[in-house]
């Protein structure tokens, strides 16, 4: 298996709420492979943010893929309702879901990509019996709920094991990482296997501007990678 380009994903959370759409445009203007939805609750975390109304009115202006990432109590309930709203890629956690294998199933069969997430604290077994319905693997590099929040190198431990399982299945199985992504994380985390890289707070912070952040983060990241072996599903979400 050859290794592809590593993916940028930038989550949205910083953006200017009052101009959603024409900050999406922005993100597909500097050159990102796809944009992460943070879908909170505030009760599975704190915030509370997107519902799917506002994504749907987003959707149109954008030339990439949408993913979102339901940080939620019973996710099984607003699965198709995301998937409708344009998000092509649907993440769940582990953590916050019942009968997981079913959920990533349903995910499939709504016609969506599916996805895992798990946070810092949770071990990666929880996903080796469910890798055959799973299209992307989530390892949160901060406890979800928050942006701007300082990488977990620990986590990086984790990203090796979740790499050598995905190998050892031979599934085209992608390896996300999500907290704390700046020019001086990214490294470590493509080192230890991780293909696709979430970033926000530093992204829309940085001084040249989002195309040159996209860019810096992109050749740090294939750099790193050096030449492991990935197995992924293409770049649109």
């Amino acid at each position: 298996m050859a290794p592809h380009a590593p993916l940028i994903v930038p989550s949205v959370l910083p953006a200017d709420a009052a101009r959603l759409g024409e900050e999406v445009e922005a993100l597909c203007a500097a050159g990102v492979d796809r944009i992460q939805w943070d879908v909170m609750d505030g009760v599975f975390v704190p915030n509370l943010t997107f519902g799917p109304d506002v994504i749907a009115a987003a959707r149109r202006h954008s030339t990439v893929g949408f993913e979102a990432h339901l940080m939620v109590v019973e996710p099984d309930k607003l699965l198709g309702r995301y998937i409708d709203a344009g998000c092509e890629l649907v993440i769940v956690h582990a953590e916050a879901t019942t009968h997981l294998h079913r959920t990533l199933h349903r995910i499939r069969e709504l016609g969506a990509r599916s996805g895992v997430a798990l946070n810092p604290h949770t071990p990666v077994s929880v996903v080796e019996n469910v890798l055959d319905e799973t299209d992307m693997v989530l390892a949160m590099t901060v406890n979800p709920g928050f942006g701007g929040q300082a990488y977990i190198p620990a986590v990086e431990a984790k990203v090796r094991r979740l790499r050598a399982m995905v190998e050892e299945s031979g599934l085209p199985i992608e390896i996300e990482v999500d907290g704390g992504i700046t020019d001086a994380t990214i490294g470590g985390a493509a080192a230890a296997g991780a293909d696709v890289f979430i970033s926000g707070s530093w992204l829309y912070s940085f001084p040249a501007g989002k195309s040159a952040a996209v860019q810096l983060l992109r050749d740090q990241a294939r750099a790193a990678m050096g030449s492991f072996p990935v197995a992924v599903g293409g770049g649109a979400a």
